[in-house]
């Protein structure tokens, strides 16, 4: 999910707009390091296989080619455009075909970009963990709490590198919130607001049914794997981030992303203690398991957070906001605006309507002169983004790729990733069953 970036002239305008609005302002263009440069000196380029070249399995490959520490050998996908999708994408005639385990036997591979539905995630990871590889997955990291945790122990039992695909993670816009929020200039840091928005059938997971979606052309079973089985079925296929069997509805797609720019910028990497949602499915009734709108509060350790995702009306668009006792940050799209609070010293103005004139002045001359001298100004607004172009994802799996090399461990390791996914899992528990989830962090379970 890229986000628009901008031009120097459209960091002029931003400038002239804040300061135009009253505050002093300063917009600075940040520069993302080259991606060459990720590269360890002498390292080796990593040799992976895409399992899975669908919409985001496609995605990946095409920024995957400006990366220089990787290279494709392979990939595999149950559907038969798929498979000629992604080597169009990566622009390059690998060896693909349905059957992913046979990459697996291959000694050359190192590593493994893993871009399936939620459902089978377990699977292919557990699988490519055995062979001995290093594994990039998609998000949410897991379909289920188990899941996520057997996916976790697997990781660490085989000592692979493991790194989860929300790219928020690697963003240059989010690494400099993640300094400013450390820093301390927002403050104490109480509540935390996020929410993407959006309005349109295929914002809602109404992709058109290519007219060759035939179970000739399409493995079904292989997807179906351990999902309940049921007749071939091209829209579940194709819209599986509709229905339980396979996903993980609005939470799996954009809560997690919400969650992860989160964690990374206020560093929190915990569970939430408590989620409760609210929602409901008002225009998308097309058979499909997961409301069109999702609201869930967390109380996470030191931080009440609330996000929120609307498939019927696109306003607000992509933000994620940081609520502050000194500034406000927020981050919306691929920008970032960090606005100071007014806290300097004031006397008292509207309780003292009920005060006599002549109590009113004994206060304010004794206010006046226990604050001599001027309050400070208010601090500048400041804006930053990318130049255009700017490609996260790309970033993302080149950090991938370098600790692949290096043995470094990875920000949105095995970890990370899965306290992001129970969030997801609680959203959806405290929606389906009506009643608060609460993490049960020694059962490893959640609680109503």
């Amino acid at each position: 999910m890229n986000t628009p970036s901008m031009t120097r002239r459209d960091f002029v305008r931003m400038g002239a707009g804040a300061a135009v609005a009253g505050a002093a302002a300063k917009a600075t263009l940040l520069e993302p390091p080259s991606l060459a440069a990720q590269t360890e000196p002498g390292g080796r380029t990593i040799r992976f296989v895409s399992i899975g070249t669908g919409i985001r399995g496609c995605d990946l490959l095409r920024s995957a080619r400006k990366v220089k520490n990787g290279v494709l050998v392979g990939t595999a996908d149950l559907y038969d455009m798929h498979q000629k999708a992604g080597l169009e994408a990566y622009g390059k005639d690998v060896p693909t075909g349905r059957d992913y385990r046979s990459l697996l036997d291959r000694k050359d591979v190192d590593a493994v970009v893993v871009a399936v539905s939620d459902h089978l995630h377990r699977h292919v990871v557990l699988d490519c963990l055995a062979a001995g590889k290093d594994v990039y997955c998609e998000k949410p990291m897991s379909h289920t709490v188990a899941d996520g945790f057997a996916m976790m122990e697997a990781v660490q039992a085989h000592k692979r590198i493991f790194q989860v695909g929300s790219q928020r993670v690697s963003n240059i816009v989010y690494k400099k919130a993640h300094e400013i929020y450390q820093s301390g200039r927002l403050g104490e840091v109480a509540y935390i607001e996020g929410h993407t928005n959006r309005n349109s059938p295929s914002g809602a997971w109404v992709y058109p049914i290519p007219p060759d979606a035939t179970p000739e052309t399409i493995d079904w079973n292989e997807f179906l794997r351990d999902a309940p089985k049921r007749p071939f079925d091209p829209v579940r296929f194709f819209r599986w981030r509709c229905f339980k069997d396979y996903g993980e509805g609005l939470a799996g797609d954009l809560f997690v992303h919400l969650l992860s720019g989160m964690q990374f910028v206020s560093g929190i990497n915990s569970a939430p203690i408590r989620a409760q949602s609210s929602g409901s499915l008002t225009y998308f009734k097309d058979g499909r398991d997961f409301p069109d709108l999702l609201l869930t509060l967390y109380d996470y350790p030191g931080a009440t957070v609330s996000i929120h995702c609307d498939q019927n009306n696109s306003a607000g668009g992509d933000q994620t906001i940081f609520y502050g006792k000194e500034a406000t940050m927020t981050i919306s799209g691929n920008s970032l605006t960090v606005d100071p609070q007014d806290t300097r010293p004031q006397p008292e103005g509207y309780s003292l309507d009920g005060w006599t004139a002549a109590a009113k002045k004994q206060y304010l001359d004794e206010w006046h002169a226990a604050h001599p001298t001027p309050p400070v100004s208010l601090g500048e607004v400041e804006t930053y983004a990318p130049a255009r172009g700017y490609d996260d994802t790309a970033d993302h799996l080149a950090n991938f790729f370098r600790a692949v090399d290096t043995r470094e461990p990875v920000v949105e390791n095995e970890v990370f990733g899965n306290h992001a996914a129970i969030a997801c899992h609680m959203a959806n528990y405290s929606y389906f069953q009506r009643t608060p989830a609460i993490w049960d962090e020694a059962g490893r379970t959640i609680k109503g």
